[in-house]
């Protein structure tokens, strides 16, 4: 079984409008909302490629209650902690702004619930998935994802982290499967600037030395890049399409690689299904479908 772990989902109010004025009553012409966060970004678009997953995470509040009830709507498994103080965050979209957007804080996340999350994840077993995405309440240490892989250490579970800065360097003395960075993230960590995927393998490499089994770095426009463990580096460009949606491709990206790996245990094959799913992402208005990733995949060259 594949888990998810988002420690701050949201809902996400995603809306349209005839320009903007500061100071003044701006009115929607079209609105959106629905559930949001990494981890639950991933969930959704495992189960839309048929991978059973469950999700788990915090919620808190009638945000909290609305999430699950969205996601629950999808079909997705899930088995979120609810916190009795607070709400889970809304974060408003501006879609016509350029990425402009407003995120919500979330709730605080007292010691009991994360005691809680820890009993759930001692369920987990050698073969199951632990994917852990996206940042963490200002409530929460920032240890928190390698508290996690510490105790589950030795028990066969696949990690897969895609975080930045500290939270990402922090668990890979622990040998996770899989981690994520993009060109930036990983540009930032080294104090360099990547921008082509040549510039990015010996970087990618330098995390493996590290602990990091693979490497996938997704590059935009630019295409991405795999360092897997076997010592082979393989790259692509980035698919033909129009962009329409950037928010959560690089999740789908992460989804799509897992499913592919469950799939066929063949990293080449992994890799394609990591790319032609971010980028089916990124071509749609929502998450991609399983038809979606197909249309992708099959464009690929050889």
């Amino acid at each position: 079984m594949i888990y998810t772990v988002t420690f701050n989902p949201s809902l996400d109010y995603i809306v349209s409008m005839n320009g903007f004025e500061m100071g003044m009553t701006n009115r929607t012409i079209e609105e959106q909302m629905f559930p949001g966060g990494k981890g639950i970004n991933v969930s959704i678009v495992l189960s839309n490629l048929g991978i059973e997953n469950t999700a788990l995470g915090f919620t808190a509040g009638f945000t909290g209650e609305q999430i699950e009830k969205e996601i629950r709507k999808m079909g997705l498994l899930t088995d979120f902690i609810f916190i009795d103080k607070g709400f889970s965050r809304v974060n408003v979209k501006l879609k016509d702004y350029d990425g402009t957007e407003i995120n919500g804080m979330g709730p605080d996340i007292d010691k009991e619930s994360v005691d809680k999350l820890y009993k759930k994840l001692d369920g987990l077993r050698s073969g199951d998935s632990l994917i852990l995405a996206g940042s963490i309440p200002k409530s929460l240490p920032d240890s928190i994802y390698s508290d996690i892989l510490e105790r589950l250490k030795d028990r066969g579970v696949l990690f897969v982290v895609d975080a930045t800065k500290e939270l990402l360097l922090n668990v890979l003395k622990y040998k996770p499967f899989l981690i994520k960075p993009n060109n930036h993230e990983l540009g930032e960590i080294f104090g360099v600037t990547l921008n082509t995927r040549e510039d990015v393998v010996p970087y990618a490499k330098k995390l493996q030395e590290k602990g990091a089994r693979n490497v996938l770095v997704s590059m935009a426009g630019q295409g991405a890049v795999l360092a897997d463990e076997n010592g082979e580096v393989h790259t692509l460009e980035a698919p033909k399409g129009k962009l329409v949606n950037a928010v959560g491709a690089g999740d789908s990206m992460v989804a799509g690689f897992m499913a592919g790996w469950t799939q066929k245990k063949d990293y080449e094959y992994a890799f394609r299904m990591g790319v032609s799913t971010g980028s089916a992402s990124a071509f749609s208005e929502l998450l991609a479908t399983r038809e979606e990733v197909e249309k992708v995949f099959n464009s690929l060259g050889k």
